[in-house]
């Protein structure tokens, strides 16, 4: 994976996405399980966020889980283990090289990777070589065009805005949700459905108020501060106002929605 992940590699990071994980499990992998004997790669498992449910998952299937930094390795492994997983095995790789014959997997998951890539369709051109004629690949990816709330803010939406510029200039692309079915196509995937995973959060939701209002999503935004300012984005206090008004709508009478996308496709 040639780009670098904006978010950075920090153990506040870490809990994020363990948190976001916790959070969205149901939403995004209730509809995903493989059969006992299949072998699944998960490409690009970070620090592990998503393994322990696809794991958990179908326990009879082997996943390999890849990704290119040692330190998110090693995180995702003691998490697999602390949870008493024995099928999961890790492999630090580069989806653009990966060291596995063709036709080696039964089944590839990807989630929350395409978006750090600047060649998207490559990654997928490559991930379908080695998937068995007949196998899937399931890709899940968020879109912060898709982002909205109550009460409204400007301020918001530019330190939302940040974000997504800052992706861009990595060479990602944080709205890459809503492109999933023309980018598989590209691909050379065939029969590719995809389906919108909304998040509706409000009051009488308190667990993805504190789970994804806040833990994720708002402290995803606030985790860019830094290098928004360096970047000369945005100002600081315009900055902070957007964090607090993201922050105000996981008040009582706040209300926060965020699409995400699922595609499954078939080689």
């Amino acid at each position: 994976m040639e780009n670098a992940y904006v978010h950075g590699y920090h153990v506040r990071e870490n809990l994020r996405l363990q948190d976001q994980a916790s959070t969205l499990a149901e939403l995004l992998h209730a509809d995903t399980s493989y059969p006992a004997g299949s072998r699944v790669l998960e490409a690009g498992c970070g620090v592990g966020a998503q393994t322990l449910t696809l794991a958990k998952n179908s326990p009879g299937a082997l996943v390999t889980s890849v990704d290119i930094s040692e330190t998110s390795l090693a995180e995702a492994e003691k998490s697999v283990r602390a949870a008493g997983l024995a099928n999961v095995e890790f492999l630090r790789a580069d989806i653009f090289n990966l060291p596995f014959g063709l036709d080696a997997f039964d089944h590839i998951f990807v989630c929350f990777v395409l978006e750090h890539l600047s060649r998207p369709v490559e990654a997928l051109r490559v991930l379908k070589g080695h998937l068995k004629k007949g196998g899937t690949l399931t890709a899940i990816e968020g879109d912060h065009g898709s982002v909205y709330f109550h009460p409204e803010s400007e301020a918001a939406h530019r330190a939302i805005a940040c974000q997504v510029e800052l992706q861009k200039r990595a060479g990602g692309n944080a709205m890459i949700g809503r492109e999933l079915y023309p980018l598989l196509r590209r691909a050379g995937f065939a029969a590719v459905t995809v389906s919108p995973r909304m998040v509706y959060v409000d009051a009488s939701k308190p667990e993805l108020v504190s789970g994804f209002t806040r833990k994720t999503f708002t402290a995803m935004t606030e985790g860019i501060r830094e290098p928004a300012l360096r970047a000369g984005l945005i100002a600081p206090d315009l900055f902070d106002r957007g964090i607090r008004d993201l922050y105000r709508t996981a008040e009582a009478d706040g209300v926060f929605c965020y699409t995400f996308f699922k595609a499954v496709a078939a080689k």
